[in-house]
């Protein structure tokens, strides 16, 4: 009796401990760095907008692994046209601007960044 109970034990402290030290925390504002320029995603402005419904973004659209690269590739059109990646929103009948004409007057691209 005493095994299998001190198994259970171990195996929570364990799981514990892996689930505290993991960063829950969301980022405010990510850098994602392309050859147009720097994309400065207003993370904490999105989740706002979309009342922290997470599920809306993730794992649908993204995963939430800040390293995996966003799929996005210009030219964006395709994208926009699957209502993938970033173009679930911002394509002409999208929730937000289109991608389209938005390269360089600062709504995504920033050069030099």
């Amino acid at each position: 009796m005493r095994q299998p109970l001190f198994g259970l034990l171990l195996f929570s402290l364990l799981g514990s401990s892996l689930l505290l030290g993991e960063d829950k925390k969301p980022p405010s504002r990510l850098v994602i760095q392309t050859t147009a320029g720097d994309v400065n995603y207003d993370h904490a402005g999105h989740a706002k907008r979309e009342m922290n419904a997470c599920l809306i973004c993730h794992p649908r659209l993204f995963t939430r692994d800040r390293k995996a690269p966003i799929e996005f590739s210009s030219p964006h059109k395709k994208r926009e046209d699957a209502k993938a990646s970033c173009g679930a929103c911002h394509r002409a009948d999208g929730a937000a601007f289109a991608s389209e004409g938005n390269c360089t007057n600062n709504k995504c691209h920033v050069k030099g960044s």
